[in-house]
C-alpha cells in the first residue's frame, strides 16, 4: 500500500462524520414535537400565562369599575367600514355604541346597537392607570377605545356594568396562578414523602402510607366544604387565596407521593445508589442528585397533568361559594355570576364567555401533559 493509498484512506475516514448523540432532555425533545396536539398546546398554554402576566396591560377596561347606564350590556361586535360625511363607506376600525329601549310588552329594558353611534378602536391607547409588571405605572393599553371616555364591551357585561373581557383576562391570573402554587406545593410535599417512604421503608413507610390511604379515603367535596368554612370572613384576599391554595393542593401531593414511592423502592439498591453509598454520599445527596433526577422527567409530566385538575378544583370551590369571594376574580367567580336560570336568559354571555376560556385552557393542559408524559421516556420507540 502506497502513501497515496494511506493518506486517502484517512481522509476518507475523516470524511465520516460521526452522529450526534443526544442527551435524555434532547431526546426528550424531540418526541414531544411530534405530538402535534400537544406542541400546539404549548403555545396556547405560553399565551394563556402571558395573559396572566400582562393582564393590565391587555386588558381594554378596569375590571372593577362598575357602570349603572350599562348592566348586562350585550357583546359589541368590531366592524372596518365607517359612512363618511358624504355617505361613503371608509375604512375605520370602531364599534358601534348601544342604546337602550324598553320593551313594553315585558317591561324589560334591552339594547340595540345604534349605527349612528361610531366608538373608534384603536392599539396602544390611553385608558385607566396602572403599574405595569407591578413596576413602572402607565396608562397604555393594547387595545381598546381610541377616547378613554367612551366604553366598549367586546364580551358583554355584568349585572353591575363591568367589563367582561377585562374580568376574564384579570381572573386568568388567579386561576392559573393557583394551579402552579398548587404543583408547587404538591411536588415539594410529594417528593419529599415519597421519596422519605420509598428509601427508607420500613415503620417510616408505613406511617407515611397509612397517612396518605386516609387522605384518599376523604370524599374531596365535603373535605374541601369543612376547611373552606373554616376560613375567616374577615381575611383579606390576599390570605384568602394563599389557604384556597392550599387546600386545593391537600389531595394533590399524594398521587405524586405514591408515584415516587414507588420509583424510589425500584431504584435504591440499583447498583448507581450503592456506588454513591459507597463514595460517602449522605442519604440527602443520593435522592437530590442521583434518585430525583433519574425519573425528573415523569415527574414534569406528572405536574403538568395535575395543573389543570386545580384549575378545576378551585373554580368549583369559587362556583359553590366556598372557594374565593369578591373583590378577588377568578373564573369560578365569574361563573358564580351566572349561577340563576333569569341572568343565563337574559345575558348567557356571562357563562359563555368564561366557560369557554376553562374549557380552552384545562383541554390544552391535559394534551400538553400527555404529550410531556409521551415522551417523557424517549426510548420506548
Amino acid at each position: 500500500m502506497t502513501a497515496i493509498d494511506s493518506a486517502s484512506e484517512v481522509q476518507a475516514a475523516e470524511s465520516v462524520k460521526t452522529p450526534d448523540l443526544l442527551g435524555p432532555w434532547a431526546l426528550m425533545w424531540r418526541q414531544f414535537r411530534r405530538h402535534k396536539i400537544a406542541y400546539f398546546s404549548l403555545f396556547i398554554v405560553g399565551f394563556v400565562y402571558f395573559v396572566a402576566l400582562f393582564g393590565e396591560f391587555l386588558s381594554p377596561a378596569d375590571y372593577l369599575k362598575t357602570n349603572t347606564r350599562a348592566p348586562f350590556a350585550p357583546p359589541q361586535g368590531i366592524h372596518f367600514l365607517a359612512p363618511d360625511e358624504d355617505g361613503d363607506s371608509r375604512f375605520l376600525l370602531h364599534a358601534r355604541g348601544l342604546k337602550m329601549e324598553i320593551d313594553r310588552e315585558a317591561m324589560r329594558r334591552h339594547f340595540v346597537e345604534d349605527p349612528e353611534k361610531v366608538i373608534p378602536l384603536g392599539f396602544f391607547v390611553k385608558g385607566h392607570e396602572y403599574k405595569l409588571l407591578w413596576l413602572m405605572p402607565t396608562n397604555r393599553h393594547f387595545f381598546g377605545p381610541i377616547d378613554p371616555k367612551q366604553k366598549v364591551y367586546f364580551l358583554g357585561a355584568d349585572r353591575l356594568g363591568r367589563d367582561i373581557l377585562s374580568r376574564i383576562i384579570m381572573g386568568t391570573r388567579i386561576s392559573m396562578s393557583i394551579g402552579l402554587v398548587g404543583v408547587a406545593v404538591s411536588l415539594i410535599v410529594g417528593v419529599s414523602l415519597g421519596g422519605i417512604s420509598g428509601y427508607y421503608g420500613g415503620w417510616i413507610d408505613n406511617l407515611i402510607q397509612r397517612v396518605i390511604e386516609f387522605l384518599r379515603s376523604i370524599p374531596t367535596i365535603p373535605l374541601w366544604m369543612g376547611l373552606a368554612a373554616a376560613i375567616p370572613l374577615d381575611w383579606p384576599p390576599l390570605r384568602t387565596y394563599f389557604v384556597v391554595t392550599l387546600i386545593v393542593s391537600m389531595i394533590g401531593w399524594t398521587t405524586l407521593a405514591r408515584e415516587v414511592r414507588g420509583k424510589f423502592l425500584s431504584l435504591r439498591h440499583e447498583d448507581f445508589v450503592v456506588a454513591a453509598r459507597l463514595d460517602g454520599l449522605s442519604d440527602w445527596e443520593i435522592i437530590r442528585k442521583h434518585l430525583v433526577p433519574s425519573f425528573a422527567s415523569h415527574i414534569i409530566a406528572s405536574l403538568t397533568l395535575a395543573v389543570p385538575l386545580m384549575i378545576l378544583a378551585e373554580t368549583s370551590l369559587s362556583f359553590l361559594g366556598i372557594g374565593l369571594q369578591p373583590p378577588i376574580v377568578s373564573w369560578g367567580t365569574l361563573l358564580k355570576e351566572a349561577q340563576n336560570i333569569r341572568t343565563i336568559i337574559e345575558a348567557p354571555w356571562l357563562l359563555i364567555a368564561p366557560g369557554t376560556t376553562i374549557v380552552v385552557a384545562v383541554l390544552a393542559l391535559n394534551f400538553l401533559g400527555d404529550g410531556l408524559r409521551d415522551a417523557a421516556d424517549p426510548y420506548a420507540n
